[in-house]
Parts: C-alpha cells; structure tokens; sequence
C-alpha cells in the first residue's frame, strides 16, 4: 500500500484527529495515523476556560458542529450524554504536611478555591479521553478523512517535496508520503526518535514523576471536609480539578459521571525517591495514609487498571520543526498537569497551524510562519516552565504559592476576557509572556519566588505579585476579604472593563451572550 497525502498526523489523540478534520475543511488530504487503537487511557483529563474557549472558536470557524457541544457542560450532556465526563466548576486546592498528618486547619489558610464559572451550565469539564478521543477519531472518519490505527512506524525520509512514512499495519507493510507531516504523537514521540531530536531541560525545573490510575468508589471530599465559617464555597468543591499541595508534590483528583475518578501524584524525583512511586499501588496506599482525608475519601476505591509510573514527566525537544514537519506542542513539550495548563497549549498550537493551512499552504510564507510557530511554541512552553517551576519551590510555603497562582489565574481571566470580546490582540499569548512589560515582570517574579528564604521575602513578594497582575486582574483575585475563595462575580468583570479596552455594557452584554445569570 503506497499512498500520498497533502498532510500526515501521526498520533490519534484529540489534537491530532482536530487538527486532522480542520486540515480537511481546508480542502487538504489527510491521512491520521495511530499507533494503538480506541478507546485507550492517556494522562490529561481537565479542560480550563481558554481550553474550551479555543475549542469553540476552532469549530465554528472550521465548520466542525458535532464537536462544538463539548465546549460548554450544558450542551454537551444535552447533546452528548454518552460521552463520559466530568464537572468542572473551578480549582481547587488544599495544602497539607505529610510528616504531620492531620485535617485542615479550621480557616481558609491552607485552600484555594478559583472558581471558573457561575453554574454548571456553561461549566468547564473533565474529558474522559478513553470516550472523547474516541468520538473525535469517529467523526474525523465520518467526514471522509483516511485513519490507519495499529500502524506501526518504522521509518521515516524528507525530500526536498515530501515526507516518506514507512511501516506495517496487521503484519502487511505500508509506505505513506506526504507533502508535510505534524506529529501530535506526544512527549518523545514519534519524530523525537526517528529523526533522533535533542532533550532539552526546562531551566529551574526539577526533575519530577508521576504515579496515577483510575478509580471506582471514590466518596465526595465536600463530605468528608467540614466548611470553615460554615459558609458556603463558591462552588461545590469536588466538582473542580481538585489539588491536594504539599512539600515537593502534589496530588490531583478528577470525578468523571460515569463513576470513575482520575488521581495521581506528581513529585520530585527526592520525594518520588521517599515515597517509593515504584512501587505502585503499595506507594498509593502509603501516600493516601499521610493525608486522613484523601485516606477517608478513597477508603472504599478501586484501581480499575494498572498504576502507571512515569519516571520522567517533564519533556522539551530542542527542535519543534523542519521545512516538511511540525510538532505540536504537546509533542514539543509538556511541564506537569499543574493548573491544566497541556490543553491550552495544545489548542493554540493547533490554531495556529489550522491558520497557516489556511493562509500560508504552498506560498513563499510557509516556512517563515512555521518557524514563528516553533517560537511560539518554545516561548509558551518556557513560561509555563517558569510558572510551575515557582510553584513546585514554594509547595510548603502554601501563602506564596497561592500569591504566583494568581499569577496564572488573572492571566487566564484577561486572556478569555480579550477574546470574548473580539480583542485577542490584547492576549495574543498565554500568560502574557510576550507582553513588553508583564513578560519580563513575571520572569523577574519567578525567579525570586524560587531563591525566597524568609517571610519577609516573602510578603514583599506577594505584594509585587497583587501590582504585576493589577493591569490585567478583572476576577477579584487577591482581595483579603475573599480569604482565598474566589467566585465568579459580574460585577468584578464589569468594574474592569477598561482594563480590556470595554465600556461596563460592552462587558455586560457578553456575560449575558455567554450564558451569565444577571440580575
């Protein structure tokens, strides 16, 4: 079987088989190549407000209405209520010391709760990938587009007018060519050894692992964590990613409607080293031991599948393309599921190669876009780096870890805000990192965030946090009165309206197009 193609993807999961049908809309022929086959479980499970925002731009411009449910919790179990997911109403986060086991302190001094929506009905969600990245390699199929899964690659050649992909599929050989080739493959994947790419360090991040499985007969935490000041959180505290923070990791948990629940840890090869992670589901139980809740909360669970032990999480290739091939971001890179950050990047990596599809194919443009994508894609990559790296060094210092978390939170904010609005100029990057003043400040921030040694130090730095996001802060976020509960207020949005060049109606009318309950 020989076969050629305007464009190859290498690696099914829901980036490869999106960008797959946007190319098709493009009028381009498209063969997405897979590896294993579905449904399959892969780590990468909670989506943000930018995620789904992106989602949905993605698929009204390039006419994809079977997908576009699944970027709003209200139409897609409306529309698609076989497709497992979960409830994602915010973030939340509580610290813990595992040399001193115990619950809570009785304040708010020791959690975070971000809210990222009014009411489920536009909430965000968890993707159960096992159903979402089987759904859309269904519909990359239904619209026509070639799909080879348990394809097994085994070489690969450029030309100066063609990629060559040789292999075997159910024991017969294949050879694909193509006039360009984007691996969505994932960290060291594909092209990362058939081209031999370098591995580069993200600077300041340690080295870290992970440990996770999924879960049967996980209790609700909101029943087992008594509410301080017995008020009422901005949202039920369990349907959020949920992190539990301490010393040198962190543990995440994610509870999907179809009775499974997404938990695992992330830590530093020190603690990774204490804690034994090799050990599997022996290594779980002892973690789970050190924090009563979390003991409490899984004492009836059920791994349904093998633990999975990462021995390396963080990835960066030294190259993200050549004249004939690209990574996408999730293959060029990947920090920690911190924050969820792996989505967003994702997204914008494949809307700006949809863009370059669209505008750039075979034009003397083509290979000058590509390399502002890489950089993009590296200088994106490096921030986030940078972000999670000073948040891992401050993990026992949970005050300043909540102060650089905001730093995300209001960035995230402003950028969905811009966009709404049809202003993405002012957001033109995640995290601002590009932005003349806001870009350098933060790497300023991180830096010292990393080398803080006193309380001194650190209050003076949380107070420059609070001035760095002032310009862009449109949610609320550090306002002591809030005592780290951060709901999604209307107001805070429309009294900010001229940070994102808005009138208070301009702002008003888009909570209301965007499915707000105003009074």
């Amino acid at each position: 079987m020989t076969v050629r193609y305007d464009i190859a993807i290498v690696g099914s999961g829901f980036a490869g088989s999106l960008l797959a049908m946007i190319a098709h809309r493009l009028g381009r022929s498209v063969v997405l190549i897979e590896r294993g086959r579905h449904p399959r479980v892969v780590i990468g499970e909670s989506s943000t407000p930018i995620t789904n925002l992106l989602l949905e731009e993605l698929t009204t411009r390039y006419d994809l209405p079977s997908v576009r449910p699944l970027a709003k919790w209200g139409n897609w179990q409306r529309t698609h209520p076989e497709i497992a997911c979960g409830l994602k109403r915010g973030f939340t986060f509580y610290h813990h010391d595992l040399d001193n086991p115990r619950h809570s302190a009785p304040d708010r001094s020791e959690q975070l709760l971000v809210a990222a929506s009014p009411h489920d009905e536009i909430s965000d969600t968890h993707w159960y990938r096992a159903d979402f990245d089987q759904f859309l390699v269904r519909e990359a199929q239904r619209l026509g587009l070639d799909y080879l899964d348990e394809t097994n690659l085994t070489g690969f050649a450029e030309s100066d007018d063609e990629v060559r992909l040789e292999g075997t599929r159910h024991g017969e050989k294949i050879s694909v060519s193509a006039e360009f080739l984007v691996d969505a493959s994932g960290p060291r994947g594909f092209l990362h050894c058939a081209l031999g790419l370098q591995e580069l360090q993200l600077p300041g991040f340690p080295a870290t692992q992970a440990l996770y499985s999924h879960f049967s007969g996980v209790r609700r935490l909101e029943n087992l964590y008594p509410t301080p000041d017995r008020q009422s959180p901005p949202y039920p505290v369990d349907d959020a990613a949920v992190h539990h923070v301490f010393d040198g990791g962190w543990i995440w948990v994610l509870q999907f409607n179809n009775g499974m629940t997404s938990a695992g840890i992330a830590a530093t090869d020190a603690l990774a080293e204490k804690l034994k992670l090799t050990d599997g589901a022996d290594a779980w139980q002892r973690i789970l031991h050190r924090i009563p809740a979390l003991e409490s909360q899984f004492a009836a669970a059920k791994a349904e599948r093998p633990f999975t032990h990462m021995p390396r999480l963080a990835f960066r290739s030294a190259t993200i393309s050549g004249s004939r091939w690209a990574l996408l971001p999730s293959a060029a890179g990947f920090v920690d599921p911190l924050l969820s950050t792996g989505f967003p990047l994702t997204l914008l990596g494949v809307a700006r190669l949809g863009e370059i599809f669209e505008h750039d194919w075979g034009t003397e443009r083509f290979a000058a876009r590509l390399q502002t994508y890489a950089a993009q894609t590296e200088g994106e990559l490096l921030a986030t780096g940078r972000l999670i790296a000073s948040l891992y060094a401050n993990m026992n210092n949970f005050s300043l870890f909540t102060s650089l978390s905001l730093l995300y939170f209001a960035t995230a904010s402003f950028s969905e805000t811009a966009r709404r609005l049809g202003k993405p100029h002012l957001a033109s990057s995640f995290l601002l990192h590009n932005h003349p003043l806001f870009g350098p400040a933060c790497i300023r921030l991180f830096e010292r965030a990393r080398q803080v040694r006193s309380g001194q130090e650190s209050d003076e730095l949380a107070e420059d946090i609070l001035k760095a996001i002032e310009p862009f802060n449109v949610a609320g976020l550090g306002d002591p009165r809030r005592r780290n509960w951060y709901p999604v207020n209307p107001e805070d949005l429309a009294h900010s309206a001229s940070k994102v060049e808005a009138s208070q109606d301009e702002v008003m009318e888009l909570l209301k197009r965007c499915g707000f309950q105003l009074q």
